[in-house]
């Protein structure tokens, strides 16, 4: 009887936890470019020009890639095979608002399956400056939500979106 107690309470919590955790996440950064918005956007509406400055080719700079469609059109898709700390996954061009968005869908296979809609945006800041913003949301659902109250994915993802826009401003501005 004792048993099925514990067993009861700890469905118990499992059930409140998962009631109480996050649904959702979102992470994004932002760097300013001295350069003109045409310039940055047409730059990074090319899903290729992320190996330049991309925190996770770093990780892995010997990652195998796949690369499917035509670069900066919507439906291209980059498919990376790396090491544990990039995994395999793969990101599509799913919408691209001329000098304004490139919106992509991100889905990650290994070291776990999940889903996340990625956009990158730019904002004309006047004098040749260039406000970008990048960043990703998605759902999390049990019992993954459940860890997320344990893992800040902003502060964990957050450095990498740095040091990835921190390299995209060297590039650009050099």
């Amino acid at each position: 009887m004792i048993v099925l107690y514990i067993l009861g309470g700890i469905l118990l919590l499992f059930i409140l936890l998962a009631l109480i955790a996050p649904k959702r996440y979102t992470v994004n950064r932002s760097t300013v470019i001295d350069k003109p918005l045409p310039e940055v956007f047409n730059y990074l509406k090319h899903i290729k020009n992320q190996d330049h400055w991309s925190p996770w080719k770093k990780k892995d700079p010997n990652m195998k890639q796949e690369f499917v469609g035509t670069d900066g059109q919507v439906g291209f898709i980059a498919k990376w095979d790396g090491n544990k700390e990039v995994g395999l996954g793969e990101q599509e061009i799913m919408n691209i608002v001329e000098n304004d968005r490139v919106e992509a869908r991100l889905r990650f296979f290994k070291p776990w399956k999940s889903e996340s809609d990625a956009v990158t945006k730019v904002e004309d800041l006047g004098d040749g400056k260039t406000k970008v913003t990048w960043g990703f949301s998605g759902v999390n659902k049990v019992p993954a939500n459940i860890f997320m109250m344990m893992y800040n994915v902003d502060k964990h993802v957050g450095k990498d979106f740095e040091e990835g826009l921190a390299s995209l401003k060297d590039i650009l501005e050099a």
